[in-house]
């Protein structure tokens, strides 16, 4: 099974790792997407003023642009350590043992949109870069990420996808018809569509999934083990959907 994660707007600083190396990210076949995304934002971080304008940075936000000046030469960290935020904060990776640690660098993948979708243990550099930013010099991210990052996903040839992502990540790359897949909303009891505690429920599900560390293949096994470690995960009843059901 793999699990695909949103990424986050807010990112950790530094690093101790090599600079990027884009040959080393999982899903080998997205290199040359990844090289287009990375040469337009380091390209864009030379012009300052139009660079606040396309990724809409506020001025306290400027330093941001620093990050992409120098995405080929800055330290890296673990992409599930770079991310932080309330789905970040709630998984809270670094506090995990070694084991559950190897067990996130084998199952999830957390989809930016500089790299696309890289292992939670791939080593990136702080960035700054929204899905739906159209970065001038490059195809829109849209365009360029989705069909080959649907054809890399297929080429993995997982046995089961659990889809996490926001909406605007599921457009950089839908997981092909395929592959079995389900994407996971956070609802309550009555179904009622929750945003505040999205994040929040979907970091306690990654937390909970990483510390026991189940071997599963299938939507199957994956309802199984959430009824037997009381975590609320019921089919929607539309074809590929799963509600995870909190108090809200």
């Amino acid at each position: 099974m793999k699990i695909l994660l949103p990424p986050s707007e807010t990112k950790r600083s530094g690093g101790a790792g090599k600079p990027l190396a884009i040959e080393s990210l999982a899903l080998p076949s997205l290199s040359d997407e990844r090289r287009t995304t990375i040469d337009a934002l380091v390209a864009l971080s030379a012009e300052p003023d139009q660079a606040q304008r396309v990724l809409k940075l506020s001025e306290r936000q400027l330093g941001d642009l620093a990050h992409n000046a120098f995405l080929r030469t800055s330290p890296t960290m673990p992409a599930v350590d770079r991310y932080t935020g309330v789905l970040y904060d709630a998984l809270d990776a670094t506090s995990l043992d070694a084991s559950s640690r190897r067990w996130l660098g084998r199952h999830v993948w957390i989809h930016s949109a500089p790299f696309g979708p890289v292992s939670a243990m791939d080593k990136i550099p702080a960035y700054r870069l929204a899905a739906g930013t159209s970065l001038p010099g490059a195809p829109p991210l849209r365009k360029l990420w989705a069909a080959q990052t649907s054809e890399a996903f297929a080429e993995d040839g997982p046995s089961f996808v659990l889809d996490l992502r926001s909406e605007a990540y599921v457009a950089l790359g839908p997981v092909p018809r395929a592959v079995p897949s389900a994407y996971v909303r956070v609802v309550t009891a009555h179904g009622k569509a929750l945003n505040h505690f999205n994040k929040k429920a979907k970091g306690e599900l990654m937390r909970a999934l990483s510390v026991d560390r189940p071997r599963l293949t299938s939507l199957h096994s994956l309802l199984a083990w959430a009824r037997t470690h009381g975590v609320a995960l019921r089919e929607n009843g539309g074809e590929g959907i799963l509600d995870l059901v909190v108090d809200g």
